[in-house]
């Protein structure tokens, strides 16, 4: 298939922003003349400053969102980084394959496959690999030209790839919190992550030291007190050390302290854990919303061998971590396959997690040898202690890829460009132009 079939939905008017939808019809199996074929959504975003035939002539600039399993940012106005792009792009924010308003890959859809190993096999078409051949159908189904392309966190990672398999169609490359190790296994990338958020916790930790305290009380009472999160299942305590996901941004850390506040009010003399706090805890550590991204997660760093559930396996290494510690910490993105037990939007996918977990002849994501000749401008965003893309990790993919220049920062973590999206967009924006 040269270009995708494509359909173009209503345009909407919102403060300052026109926003288009698009679906695109794209194979399953880009390598299967033969293949069935899957929905991607994606909406493309221009400013009011442009007048109609004016934008319709920008160039394109594509947003590959991180994840994985993550759907394309809605906006109803144009802020942030989305704000400096908008005055010389058309935006273009995909929903990956699985996701938001592409074919949708989760419990219910997967329930029609007759067996864990095919819904095993449908999923293996749902990586880097794919979302890259996706994108550029979607390009030649826009008559765009190379265009830009702008990932963040997982989508840098695919962005790496479509520097490996497609670089043609780039005009240059922007990464934030996003360069992925280009070989090696995953527990390269746990062994490192779990140091860095350990650091992150005492980083927290100081600032609030009343929270050291309060953390470990809960651990403990939740080794001897039934909780409910509002989806029904007991709140266990490795499953509370998830609200560690607040400690990967700065637009985030200091919120942690808020919810923790509310963690306890007595009833009947004794002490609970609150409703407030249970109904916080259960968004942040549901998947309901984003399975793919528990699914799929340890894959986005196989290529030829299987990860075996990577995070267990170097947890062991790091007892500081148990739920059991005298200390208990808060982990950070870690997938472990008690997720799918305890986890009621997960436990039907249970099997088909297994399977992905042993699987072997993972494809491969990167082509170090193009990388290492690669003439596409690019440059990438390297938070110094950001806890799911390790920076010694990210500096040596950077070592390896050509013409990509580094900008290295402790100013901010991974949600950077929440923080000041439009400041490092611009300045990167800038590096891709020198």
């Amino acid at each position: 298939m040269d270009a995708a079939d494509h359909t173009t939905g209503p345009t909407l008017v919102m403060r300052g922003l026109r926003a288009t939808g698009h679906v695109f019809t794209v194979p399953l199996d880009h390598a299967d003349p033969a293949s069935p074929t899957i929905e991607v959504f994606a909406r493309e975003y221009t400013s009011l400053d442009h007048d109609d035939p004016d934008a319709a002539r920008l160039p394109w600039l594509l947003f590959l969102q991180g994840g994985p399993g993550g759907r394309g940012v809605r906006t109803t106005q144009l802020s942030g980084w989305m704000k400096a792009a908008a005055k010389d792009f058309r935006i273009l924010m995909i929903d990956q394959r699985g996701t938001g308003l592409s074919t949708p890959a989760d419990a219910a859809t997967l329930g029609g496959f007759r067996t864990p190993a095919e819904q095993a096999d449908y999923l293996t078409h749902f990586r880097a690999d794919s979302i890259v051949a996706d994108a550029e159908l979607i390009r030649r189904a826009l008559g765009s030209g190379p265009w830009t392309v702008f990932g963040q966190s997982y989508g840098g990672f695919c962005t790496l790839t479509y520097l490996s398999l497609a670089p043609e169609g780039m005009e240059r490359a922007i990464i934030t919190g996003g360069l992925a190790p280009l070989s090696g296994p995953a527990d390269d990338v746990y062994r490192a992550t779990f140091a860095r958020v350990e650091e992150r916790n005492r980083e927290y930790f100081a600032w609030y030291p009343e929270d050291r305290d309060l953390v470990t009380r809960i651990a403990r009472h939740l080794d001897g007190v039934e909780e409910v999160l509002p989806s029904g299942e007991r709140l266990t305590v490795r499953r509370f050390q998830m609200i560690g996901a607040f400690l990967g941004g700065n637009t985030r850390v200091h919120a942690l302290h808020y919810l923790l506040e509310d963690a306890f009010v007595e009833i009947d003399g004794r002490p609970r854990l609150s409703a407030v706090f249970l109904e916080q805890v259960h968004a942040v550590v549901s998947r309901a919303s984003q399975p793919l991204y528990a699914v799929l997660h340890e894959s986005i760093y196989c290529q030829g061998a299987s990860s075996a559930w990577a995070a267990e396996r170097v947890l062991g290494a790091h007892p500081q971590f148990l739920p059991d510690a005298a200390e208990v910490l808060l982990t950070g993105e870690m997938v472990y396959p008690w997720y799918f037990e305890e986890d009621p939007a997960l436990r039907a996918l249970r099997p088909v997690a297994e399977l992905l977990a042993v699987k072997e002849d993972w494809g491969r994501l990167y082509d170090a040898d193009v990388l290492a000749t690669n003439t596409v401008p690019a440059a990438a965003a390297v938070y110094r202690h950001d806890i799911y893309v390790d920076r010694d990790l990210s500096l040596r993919t950077a070592a390896a890829v050509r013409s990509l220049e580094v900008w290295e920062t402790d100013e901010f973590h991974h949600d950077g460009i929440a923080d000041d999206g439009e400041g490092i967009f611009t300045r990167l924006l800038g590096m891709t132009r020198r």
